[in-house]
């Protein structure tokens, strides 16, 4: 390799592509499911007829007063209620949820991979985590403004906010992701209840993970809009060919 020239990783270009193609499947199905239930709870239980912590109006399904009179169940105590949708429903979880799923493993595998190498090969500890004496509140702002005027370095390093960013994605948004999806999985929590008292509960691990999810897409967004503004052509063949 020619002094001066910056190669990515055999290692990190398959996963990068991998993760990367997960995670807009991910996006893509989790966005469907969210539609046929727009409502995000916090605690153990939530459905139509109990209150959302909010609602977000992304489909048909948003509007739940579409109800016909409640309904008394014959001989059950307690006067339990029953009601009937006035309005035909958004219903893809079908195949939103199939393809959720493959995508959340394909996920899980290839990050699990990307951090046994990471660690191993010294890539986090040489590449990610700030030195001494460069991480403040002066060189981080220097560092941001840098960013808003494109005065950043191109010397093949990543820049300080780079650092902070995918650490923070890397060892916090993306376990957070993984866990709170694996705490939806009644299967998964019958075996680990412990999750239920981490995330406090089944609708509460659900609202997390949306806040979680929107989080890395906002990243993903602000990413990708970075690699266009900093050099699009040569970016994109770095993280292809290498170089």
């Amino acid at each position: 390799m020619k002094k001066g020239v910056v190669s990515h990783k055999r290692w990190v270009r398959g996963t990068h592509f991998i993760i990367t193609l997960s995670f807009l499947a991910l996006t893509i199905s989790g966005f469907v499911i969210l539609m046929s239930h727009p409502r995000l709870y916090w605690g153990k239980a939530g459905n139509d007829l109990t209150p959302a912590l909010f609602e977000l109006p992304i489909s048909r399904n948003y509007h739940h007063n579409g109800w016909d009179k409640p309904i008394a169940f014959k001989n059950l105590n307690h006067g339990q209620k029953t009601a009937v949708r006035t309005y035909a429903i958004f219903n893809q979880n079908g195949w939103g949820r199939s393809t959720h799923f493959l995508g959340a493993w394909f996920l899980v595998i290839t990050g699990s991979i990307y951090l046994v190498i990471g660690a191993l090969s010294g890539h986090f500890r040489y590449n990610l985590i700030p030195r001494r004496g460069e991480f403040s509140l002066k060189l981080i702002w220097l560092d941001l403004v840098g960013h808003f005027r494109k005065q950043t370095h191109d010397t093949g390093d990543y820049a300080l906010l780079q650092k902070l960013t995918y650490l923070l994605v890397i060892f916090f948004l993306f376990p957070v992701v993984v866990l709170t999806g694996f705490t939806m999985s009644p299967a998964i929590t019958a075996s680990y209840p412990f999750l239920l008292k981490m995330f406090f509960g089944h609708q509460s691990a659900r609202t997390i993970h949306f806040f979680s999810a929107v989080l890395l897409l906002l990243f993903l967004i602000v990413h990708v809009l970075m690699v266009i503004r900093s050099g699009f052509n040569r970016n994109i063949k770095a993280i292809i060919w290498g170089n």
